[in-house]
């Protein structure tokens, strides 16, 4: 029977399978942490540079666990294909702010913070919910259970700031643009998320040697997922904004861990 534990395990137990694997992972940690490093230069608002900062450090501490995961099996990062590159996808479909205007020494808008804000927020949230299944999964390993744990922990104080900053933003009256952004953002995450998925699936088919029935169906919960979210209204999971229990969560010197 196929399962998301299932599914983990075998990954994790081929060492090519868990080195693309981990690979991936580790390009959009880094990427991510370039990203919020150059946000946190360019933006304005001194009280939000900060948590941007610790945002962008903690998705480089990201980076260098994935990559001691593969490390501690003797293994070294791989090349990623171009079909499994989430932040890159979206970032061709001009979704957050590009690169090309984070290189230039010039000051963020208020509209920039807001279109970054409102990419964190919806990707921020569909990493947190697959560091929350990674945790189920890999509940008591001695490794990649800890290793998971701070990430997923991570990931949750990120959601939770986005929305704490966009409620500020709406109540400071842009309300109505913040929800454009994540709705479009939205719309443009679950498509690059469907199509990055088939893509992640399908090269490990061809490593792990999956028969064509069992690749099938892989793909068609990938097509479900996709569906379900498109047209049966999940992505309103990731446009909705709500105060969080825990505030200020970037608040404050970042937690002193350490993976090793």
């Amino acid at each position: 029977m196929l399962s998301a534990r299932s599914l983990f395990r075998e990954i994790h137990d081929d060492d090519q399978a868990f080195q693309l694997f981990c690979s991936i992972a580790a390009k959009g940690e880094d990427q991510g942490g370039w990203e919020n490093g150059r946000i946190a230069r360019l933006v304005e608002d001194q009280e939000l540079a900060p948590k941007i900062a610790r945002h962008g450090a903690d998705e480089d501490k990201h980076g260098r666990i994935f990559n001691a995961l593969l490390h501690k099996r003797g293994l070294d990062p791989v090349p990623v294909p171009d079909d499994t590159d989430y932040t890159m996808l979206l970032e061709r479909q001009g979704i957050g702010l590009a690169h090309s205007r984070l290189r230039r020494e010039e000051p963020l808008t208020e509209r920039d913070v807001i279109v970054y804000l409102a990419h964190s927020r919806v990707t921020e949230q569909r990493a947190a919910e697959q560091m929350r299944l990674l945790r189920k999964v890999f509940d008591g390993h001695p490794e990649v259970g800890r290793a998971v744990r701070m990430i997923s922990a991570d990931e949750d104080n990120h959601l939770a700031y986005c929305h704490e900053e966009l409620l500020r933003l709406a109540r400071a009256g842009h309300g109505r643009l913040i929800l454009s952004i994540l709705q479009e953002t939205a719309h443009a995450e679950i498509r690059t998320y469907r199509d990055v998925s088939l893509a992640v699936m399908a090269h490990m088919g061809e490593i792990l040697r999956w028969p064509r029935a069992k690749s099938a169906v892989l793909a068609a919960g990938v097509h479900g997922v996709y569906g379900y979210e498109r047209f049966g209204g999940g992505w309103r999971r990731m446009t909705t904004l709500k105060m969080p229990q825990k505030l200020d969560a970037l608040g404050g010197p970042p937690p002193r861990e350490s993976f090793a």
